[in-house]
């Protein structure tokens, strides 16, 4: 009887400090699993917004075209050297002689908005048709040109008309 005791007495001292040692690598089993669970879902949320930002560049990649559109419309920057240049061809092209730019001055649409807008003011010289073929010109445009003002004065007899013509163009 006392082996049978002894005997108990140790398998429960075993089982005990069994349990002290088993148990918390058990729950830090549990824990490392949780674990695991929450990396996994993070991971394949992570793969599904992956795959709906792939969707939407191949979307974008659809409408290439439109978009370059827009950009050209409305650019990041305004260069002056390629406005000038532009505003020269188009004077040139519509039977003007644009005989002087002035400085291009910057503001924004709206306080908050980043829509800038550019105004410059142009002095051309040429006939009431050419003045008309500029402007048509300027609004076939894909660029966003506004024409703000237009002013003209009466030539002495046999010399071209005078035009001072303010433009506004817009960029983003």
């Amino acid at each position: 009887m006392n082996r049978l005791v002894i005997i108990t007495i140790c398998l429960l001292i075993a089982l005990i400090l069994g349990m002290g040692v088993l148990w918390p690598k058990y729950q830090e089993l549990a824990r490392l699993q949780r674990d695991i669970e929450i990396k996994s879902a993070d991971l394949q949320s992570r793969q599904q917004y992956l795959d709906q930002l792939n969707q939407l560049s191949d979307e974008l990649e659809k409408h290439k075209e439109p978009l370059l559109k827009i950009d050209s419309a409305l650019p990041s920057v305004i260069s002056p050297p390629s406005l000038f240049n532009f505003l020269q061809k188009v004077s040139a092209q519509s039977g003007l002689v644009l005989e002087g730019v002035g400085q291009i001055t910057t503001g924004s649409l709206e306080e908050k908005s980043e829509v800038k807008t550019h105004s410059v003011n142009l002095s051309l010289s040429g006939s009431y048709s050419a003045l008309k073929s500029f402007l048509s010109v300027l609004e076939k445009n894909a660029r966003l040109f506004e024409i703000e003002n237009i002013g003209f004065s009466s030539p002495p007899e046999g010399s071209p008309f005078s035009f001072g013509v303010r433009i506004r163009v817009h960029s983003y």
